[in-house]
Parts: C-alpha cells; structure tokens; sequence
C-alpha cells in the first residue's frame, strides 16, 4: 500500500540521497514491549477508529522520545555504530526527542555516541545542527507559501507512518482490531492491517491508536510469517502538552560553520519514482546512488563521525548478499531480506515490500 516508499523518501536529515539510506529510513523500527496487562477500554470498531483518526484536524502538541531500530535479516555491515550512519539506519537502534507545537514549530533531536544532530523550525526558518562536525545549515521557506518541510530533510514519526498506511486502506486491505494496549504509558487501540496479495512481503502492520486523543503511537510491521515485528516505530515516553520555548529555540552556537539554503516548493526530495500500486509498490532509484555519499555545501554526510569510505564499506557488504538472476525482463542482482527485495538491473534499482516476481515485473515495464 505504498508503505515503503513513501517512509523511503523520508531519508534522515537532509543528507545527500543514496539508495542503502533512502532504505535505511524507511526501515526505521521501534520496538517497544507492553509489559502491562491490556488496558480496559470501550468498544470499537476498525471503521470506528479509522473515523477517529481522519477526523482530528492535526496532531496536538506533544514531547517524547520515539525509539527505532531495524531488524531485516541483513548481514553483519562494517561501519560506525554512530545512530546517522548507513549501518546504524540498516541494522542498528536509536533514539529520537521530539518537541512539536504545530507543523511550522518542531525540534527533532538524534543524540549518538559523542555527537548530536537537531533540527529545528520556527515559521519560514529551519536549522539543521550536527556537533560533529560543529555545522550549521540555515534553511529559508517562502514567506507565506505553506511550502512544508521537504520529506528528505525530516526523520519518521509514527503518525507520518500511520497515515501512510492508512491513507492507502482499501479493497487491497484486510482491516481488524486487535488486543488493546499500552505504549508509552498510553492505553491505546490497535488496528491490525494486511494486504490480501500473497505477492506481499508484509504479513501484518499493527498500528496502536491513543484512546484519549486518537494519535498513533506506534506502528509496527511484520513479515509473512513472523511472529515479532521487523518495522515498529513508536513513542517510549510522550506528554500531551505544549513544548517550552527552551526547548524550541536554536542559537547557532558560537564558531560554527554556517550556510544557508533555499527550499522551493519541492517538498518530496526527487531522485525517485514509483511502479505499482497498493501493497505492490515499488520504488524505482538510479543504481547509481549505490555509492558513498560526499559532502556538498550545505549538507553533510549520513555518518557523523564515520567517512564515506567506512559508508562504501557498509555498501560493499550490502551488494556480497546479492545473487544474479535473470528472465525475459533481463538480467541483474537480487537481494532479499524477510520484509524487502532489491533488484539492481541495467542501471536501476527496484526496491520494494514484495516477492521478486513483482520487481521483474517492474523492471520489464522500464
């Protein structure tokens, strides 16, 4: 249902685009155990949560701390375990602070080992900070425009998930409610998904719904199969409440580099196109990203305190598992993970939540 590459294109801030992060993002996990017993709460159907979801205007103010990791089955990768590193998104855990007001006012923290990336926006203005280097990108909006956040400049949230899984139920989708829950302190309904083509990957994704404020709180996805989840994000901690200014103001901090740069109305970060539809969606990339990426002026690196050789290492590591198929649709590598396939031919890559049927099939098509 379109899951994958829509979280896929929310790479983590503003790094230069490179396939095995783009994926990285979208495999974003978060597993949080519900060590309390189910929480006590009036009946509800899926139609009925559903309708409560779509009908809250806009997320309330809240802080938190949402916890990710990411379980896919992939090798052991070399590199940093720095949380912004390609090895870190791919197959390590981290955390992120959240501060959110309003679309137009939000801080979002990703602290590593000795280092700490955050980014701010306040109105038309966003600042991008990463202690290690100490660097400062200043991002300008236009006056008024509305234009949002490029997705390639924002980490994922659990309802930035939900509302990609949602936003796609349909006739494609079997919809049922499960055992109700607690995340983060939060009794919370849980809406079970599952895509009704068996050329899906996705088993089940299980979105967990606050019962006093019908936010997601959690959304965790599981392959065919398996019985503990390898996509989750979700809050750890969270209060509903309005975050202080303290916490909201940047100052960029004395000596460091600064640069600045506009944002136009091209909020998706480009580079990428999609194939399908539904559960069956593909995400179509130059396999020419497959490479490490460099630092260009305002922007930096994915790893923090690792270099773009550690990078191309995790990307040598990444192709090793490839195998070489070929059919009517031509030749190429293939990768397979429990939740993801990767199809690299004639200098595409095919990544999508699905057998490798449906990525030949795509790769015939272009």
């Amino acid at each position: 249902m379109g899951l994958f590459p829509k979280l896929t294109r929310r790479a983590r801030w503003a790094v230069p685009a490179g396939a095995l992060a783009i994926t990285g993002a979208a495999m974003a996990v978060a597993l949080i155990p519900a060590a309390q017993a189910a929480p006590a709460l009036p009946a509800r159907t899926a139609a009925q949560l559903l309708a409560d979801v779509a009908a809250q205007p806009a997320v309330p103010p809240l802080s938190g701390t949402v916890t990710e990791s990411t379980s896919l089955g992939l090798p052991q990768l070399p590199g940093p375990q720095d949380p912004t590193s390609i090895t870190s998104l791919l197959t390590g855990s981290h955390t992120i602070q959240v501060w959110y007001a309003s679309p137009r006012q939000f801080r979002f923290s990703l602290p590593g080992k000795m280092s700490e990336t955050d980014l701010y926006r306040d109105g038309d203005i966003a600042w991008l900070w990463q202690s290690q280097p100490d660097t400062v990108t200043k991002y300008t909006l236009p006056a008024g425009s509305g234009t949002a956040m490029p997705a390639t400049k924002l980490p994922v949230t659990p309802q930035q998930a939900a509302n990609d899984v949602l936003a796609a139920v349909g006739p494609t989708t079997t919809v049922g409610v499960d055992s109700n829950v607690y995340v983060a302190g939060q009794a919370a309904y849980q809406l079970d998904l599952a895509p009704k083509d068996a050329r899906s990957l996705i088993g089940q994704v299980r979105i967990a719904i606050d019962a006093s404020n019908s936010v997601p709180l959690r959304v965790e996805v599981l392959a065919k199969g398996a019985s503990s989840p390898a996509i989750s994000i979700g809050f750890s901690s969270i209060a509903f409440a309005a975050p202080s200014a303290a916490d909201m103001t940047f100052t960029p901090p004395a000596g460091a580099k600064i640069t600045s740069e506009p944002l136009t109305g091209d909020v998706n970060g480009g580079g990428a196109d999609t194939v399908g539809s539904g559960w069956l969606t593909v995400l179509k990339l130059p396999a020419s990203m497959l490479t490490a990426p460099a630092a260009t002026p305002g922007s930096a690196p994915i790893s923090v305190n690792g270099g773009a050789g550690e990078e191309q290492a995790a990307i040598q590591a990444f192709l090793g598992s490839a195998t070489d198929v070929s059919g009517s649709w031509g030749s190429g590598q293939l990768i397979r993970t429990s939740l993801v396939s990767v199809l690299i031919s004639n200098g595409t890559m095919y990544v999508g939540a699905v057998e490798p049927s449906v990525l030949y099939a795509a790769a015939a098509q272009h």
